[in-house]
């Protein structure tokens, strides 16, 4: 398996680094083992010494995650059909398809912003938005404002872990890796209070 952590730190100095960033979000965007925020943290942090391009970071790994995001919600497009079949009106897992398909359409954005800061979340809902057949253009639209959000925060949680802390690299990488971890845990806190709220709404359980 590449040691993407190391080919990166290998490739600092060299243009292909933004090459490495683009595919290693884009194969993290439907790869769980894929570990793409430890590799942009890195490059964030060598942005404050200079050695890579803040903007650059930024830009090439939201190309990735959102080509890679294209992945899943593909996959879920192709087996949408098949999935529909098998849940007949008036059961409770139609339901629930019928229940995730309207909050899609209320607040579609919401949902795939804050999962994109959540390793399995993320997974989840771009596959889900391609199996309720959620519209292209839509999807497009929010997600690139989804991985451009979270490539900035990762990066710049690199960047100004690196400014800080510029004599030691490892401790600005193990900060960056610290604020990254806090925040997700946050966000997938405020997730957990929303998710228990929608399952007491009628048509959210199921079988």
């Amino acid at each position: 398996m590449v040691d993407w952590l190391k080919l990166a730190e290998s490739l600092i100095a060299s243009p292909w680094l933004y090459a490495v960033l683009i595919a290693v979000s884009f194969l993290d965007s439907f790869l769980p083992l894929i570990p793409s925020e430890p590799v942009v943290i890195v490059a964030g942090v060598y942005a404050a010494t200079g050695q890579t391009d803040i903007f650059l970071v930024i830009a090439a790994t939201t190309l990735g995650a959102s080509l890679g995001d294209l992945v899943p919600y593909s996959v879920g497009r192709l087996l949408g059909v098949r999935i529909l079949k098998r849940l007949p009106p008036g059961t409770k897992r139609r339901a629930a398809h019928d229940w995730f398909t309207r909050e899609l359409d209320a607040r579609g954005g919401f949902i795939l912003v804050t999962t994109r800061f959540i390793p399995v979340g993320r997974y989840l809902a771009t596959l889900s938005t391609g199996i309720v057949g959620y519209p292209l253009g839509k999807y497009v639209l929010f997600v690139t404002f989804a991985t451009a959000t979270w490539s900035a925060y990762t990066a710049l949680t690199g960047y100004f872990g690196g400014v800080v802390f510029q004599e030691n690299t490892l401790l600005a990488i193990a900060v960056g890796v610290g604020l990254a971890f806090v925040v997700t845990g946050v966000i997938e806190g405020v997730r957990h209070i929303r998710r228990r709220k929608s399952a007491a709404a009628p048509g959210a359980a199921v079988d």
